[in-house]
């Protein structure tokens, strides 16, 4: 590869301690391998006397469980991912309006995992997948450059003993025009940041002298599409930055600001009956108008339902469930319902060896006489922690490298028992729905009592200690001072 042989030159040129050890810099890279001068490079095969190489593809829930439970005296961890961090989901609609420092959800992968930062046998590459060979035990990446013209993608190999996909899903939008030009889902960092972003930008425009009444009304019009656990939580954010925050400092604009929810069925539907009316009651009572109706297609400023109602919008926020990803769907996988990858109880896939599936990406198989789980943070997290442990019985088992785990005892199928739901609809109230599922009996809870218990479950479940205290000192700041309406 040219950059290194160019590193070489200029280091041997201009620091002669080098040479007194000219294999430093080819022993520091010796996992490293390049073919031919088509720009691919990449990580070649394990040795025997190296440790067996685990890939994990992603950085969500299931990934980063996965890797901060695999024991890396047993394995070399690689993570491939376009993003360098995980992100603590449920409180990620709390940073769209300030409540929350975008940081505080947002934990590093060299946090969770020291290794990937520290082991020189493991790494982690701001990349994406672009395929697969299961033959040759092989996964094609490419980086990640966010557009920039100044820099190239690199496209590279990397070789694995185990690998496993975590790819995540995206966000459905059942086919409708103009939904990915003119909406904002609510799944990364950034997303938050725009929507952030842009509610700010639409409240200080609505202010310039000159606008007409139907134009302001327009701008700040939030609209939220989908009335599952996201688009509610956000509602609720929403109308509590609007009667606590936005009525004092926006006080020209105060009385045009309003939210919109709308769902085709019933809002929470997979929470309980007497939870679900009690939210819708809350709901509207804050302020949010709840409309039944499917969107048929999105325009620019304002979008239409099935029936012809046009509703105007200034935000546009998008939440409608999730669905696998186009790459996904192009791996020749069998498929469980739904399209995700087919897995068996063990969270193999079966038609490749030494190839696992975790967390949204993944459903078992018919075969298996399971059903496909649901796109639940704690599924993913549980089936993380799950398979770190069944990796690293492979491992001390003498079956971590590739092709040599086909005679190691696996120990009992992973098995999910659903710890119940909760959901926060804003003015300190919340619902707890502690049902394994929705045809079973268990407790139900709403009120502030359960926005207590909601916030008290979420700072013990943000990872580290760092970011507990970062959400503790945020919500306390949040509480004395208000939430902060910088636009940044």
């Amino acid at each position: 590869m040219s950059f290194f042989r160019n590193l070489i030159q200029l280091s041997t040129s201009k620091s002669k301690p080098l040479l007194q050890n000219p294999n430093f810099l080819f022993t520091s890279l010796s996992h490293f391998t390049t073919d031919t001068p088509t720009s691919y490079a990449g990580l070649e095969p394990t040795k025997r006397d190296e440790k067996p190489r685990v890939v994990v593809l992603g950085s969500g829930w299931a990934g980063c469980r996965l890797m901060k439970g695999i024991d890396t005296d047993l394995y070399d961890v690689v993570c491939v991912s376009p993003r360098n961090h995980m992100v603590f989901t449920p409180l990620l609609a709390s940073t769209c309006v300030g409540t929350l420092e975008f940081r505080s959800v947002a934990e590093p992968i060299g946090r969770i995992q020291p290794a990937i930062s520290k082991a020189p046998g493991s790494y982690f590459f701001l990349a994406n997948c672009t395929g697969l060979d299961t033959e040759k035990h092989t996964v094609h990446c490419e980086t990640v450059t966010d557009g920039l013209d100044t820099v190239d993608p690199w496209r590279f190999k990397i070789s694995y003993d185990k690998l496993v996909i975590a790819l995540g899903a995206e966000a459905t939008t059942f086919g409708i025009r103009g939904v990915k030009e003119h909406a904002i889902f609510l799944r990364e960092v950034h997303h938050a940041q725009e929507i952030r972003r842009k509610l700010l930008l639409n409240l200080m425009l609505s202010d310039v002298p000159g606008l007409s009444e139907e134009e302001k009304s327009r701008l700040l019009h939030c609209v939220v599409v989908g009335g599952g656990p996201t688009g509610v939580e956000f509602s609720g954010e929403l109308s509590d930055f609007i009667l606590k925050d936005v009525r004092q400092t926006y006080a020209h604009v105060k009385d045009y600001i309003h939210v919109t929810l709308i769902e085709a069925n019933e809002i929470l539907s997979s929470f309980d009956d007497s939870l679900r009316r009690y939210a819708t009651k809350q709901l509207t009572k804050s302020g949010v108008h709840l409309v039944r109706g499917i969107v048929k297609d999105v325009k620019p400023q304002k979008l239409i339902l099935t029936d012809g109602t046009e509703v105007p919008y200034g935000l546009l926020v998008w939440s409608t469930g999730v669905g696998p990803s186009p790459f996904v769907k192009s791996l020749e996988f069998p498929k469980s319902p739904g399209g995700r990858i087919g897995i068996d109880e063990w969270l193999r896939v079966p038609s490749a060896p030494d190839v696992f599936a975790i967390g949204d990406c993944s459903g078992f198989l018919e075969s298996t006489g399971k059903p496909v789980l649901p796109a639940l943070a704690q599924v993913a997290e549980r089936q993380g922690k799950y398979l770190a442990n069944l990796l690293n019985k492979i491992g001390k088992d003498g079956g971590g490298r590739s092709n040599s785990g086909k005679e190691v005892e696996l120990g009992g199928p992973f098995v999910y028992r659903h710890l119940g739901s909760m959901a926060t609809i804003g003015s300190y109230k919340a619902l707890v729905d502690l049902r394994q599922s929705k045809e079973a009996k268990g407790l139900a809870l709403k009120g502030f009592a359960s926005w207590f218990i909601w916030r008290s479950a979420y700072l013990t479940r943000v990872i580290s200690w760092r970011n507990r205290f970062y959400v503790a000192i945020n919500w306390a700041t949040t509480f004395v001072f208000g939430r902060d309406i910088s636009r940044i």
